[in-house]
């Protein structure tokens, strides 16, 4: 495996871990393993608090899901077999994850430059 590889994988794994773990487009995929709560906070405030379900599978899953670093390990896993497995698949597959994970990287630095000159 080249340099170049592990440099598209490194980058399509922590896309595809944001995307499982934080990302609005994925929440109907997440919603299964976790139940909602609403809780009043000290200043009166209601919020939506979601706690992982008990049952042992869905548990399971979304303790995995609610670990950035434990689905990174699967995530990561999951895209190195591939790419080396099916390669015609996973290397299309990771490199839109890689120039995602490049391009939201790239907005970041510009927001935190932005408000640098800013302030």
């Amino acid at each position: 495996m080249s340099l170049m590889d592990m440099f598209l994988l490194v980058f399509a794994a922590f896309r595809l871990t944001r995307l499982l773990v934080y990302d609005q487009i994925t929440a109907p995929l997440r919603r299964p393993f976790y139940e909602a709560a609403e809780e009043v906070g000290p200043d009166g405030a209601k919020e939506i608090v979601w706690y992982v379900r008990k049952e042992p599978v869905r548990r399971f899953v979304g303790e995995l899901l609610s670990c950035y670093w434990c689905t990174g390990i699967w995530s990561a896993g999951f895209l190195w077999l591939g790419y080396v497995w099916w390669p015609a698949l996973f290397q299309p597959v990771c490199s839109i994850l890689a120039v995602a994970a490049l391009a939201g990287l790239v907005q970041w630095g510009m927001d935190q430059w932005e408000q640098r000159r800013q302030s």
